[in-house]
């Protein structure tokens, strides 16, 4: 099956007050599957950063701190107003880290959280019309990040920021990510968050845009319907297991099948993104985003257009 890379006990709290580059490390901000993200301050310029922390004593190994070097030399390539830019990365005797721009918002899935406790019921689900002009961005950048030949491979609400002014939603944590050509063949490493993903990336296979792609999709999914139609309390193993052997049994009900307001041409775009197989998924973001828009199009007032 392989793994999942991650990191083991380590002493976080020492890294507070702690310089890294040109950087002090001030507070934890949270923590992802290739390390821990913290505020920091930079004195160059004299702005609040974000850092994110590898520590080598986490166990993750050779190859996880290869893909965080790495991560780092790609994402910083791209210039997409919905990517979070890394303004530098370093080493230093036990971590590996990198400084990025801190951004003012909260993340998708503290947004999901919120709006399922809001006390009218109608207002607890995002409106279609705004899912979609939040999926849209997502998906040009992902598409562009494709282009210049990176994969995310774990797109998930918590990987996506939404700024407290203007709800700019920007993508995160390329925690991950890898050339297509990629130098990291080794077979069975499984990198990402089950939940959201694809059957071929659970396999171990190599995998392209079209995975990230499918994690889009289920956040689709979720949002529109308001909940994923899964089995209730399955462990992570289960989930790896079921979509890599049956993935066409992963999810037990369609969109219409869960929430009314998804109506027929929304379940086609939705289904079509989350194929079992990628041979059947969109081809690129951007024929994601074309349906997505014209299906906005035919369904809302002009009024409420993009």
């Amino acid at each position: 099956m392989g793994s999942i890379i991650g990191s083991s006990s380590v002493e976080w709290s020492a890294y507070l007050g702690r310089e890294l580059g040109n950087v002090t490390i001030i507070r934890e901000l949270g923590r992802g599957v290739m390390g821990v993200v913290f505020v920091g301050y930079q004195k160059t310029l004299k702005r609040q950063v974000a850092v994110k922390v590898l520590a080598k004593a986490a166990g993750a190994g050779e190859l996880a701190s290869d893909l965080f070097r790495d991560e780092g030399e790609m994402v910083a390539v791209l210039a997409h107003p919905n990517i979070i830019p890394i303004f530098e990365m370093g080493e230093a005797d036990d971590c590996f880290f990198q400084v990025m721009q801190l951004v003012d918002g909260i993340d998708l899935r503290t947004t999901i959280r919120r709006l399922s406790k809001h006390p009218i019921p109608s207002r607890r689900l995002m409106p279609v019309s705004e899912v979609i002009d939040l999926m849209v961005p997502i998906l040009d950048a992902l598409g562009y990040a494709h282009e210049e030949g990176v994969i995310h491979q774990d797109i998930k609400p918590a990987n996506i920021l939404v700024e407290s002014r203007g709800g700019r939603p920007l993508v995160a944590d390329f925690g991950i990510a890898r050339a297509l050509a990629g130098e990291y063949k080794s077979e069975g490493l499984v990198v990402g968050t089950p939940l959201y993903m694809s059957p071929e990336q659970v396999a171990g296979k190599v995998t392209d845009g079209r995975a990230d792609i499918y994690s889009a999709g289920v956040i689709l999914f979720e949002l529109c319907a308001g909940s994923l139609p899964v089995r209730p309390a399955e462990r992570a193993e289960e989930i790896l297991t079921r979509k890599k052997n049956v993935p066409d049994t992963f999810f037990t009900a369609k969109p219409g099948q869960v929430s009314s307001r998804v109506d027929a041409d929304l379940e086609r775009i939705i289904v079509k993104a989350i194929s079992p197989s990628a041979e059947w998924r969109y081809r690129a973001c951007e024929d994601f985003i074309d349906d997505l828009k014209e299906y906005r199009a035919a369904h809302f007032a002009p009024a409420d257009a993009v």
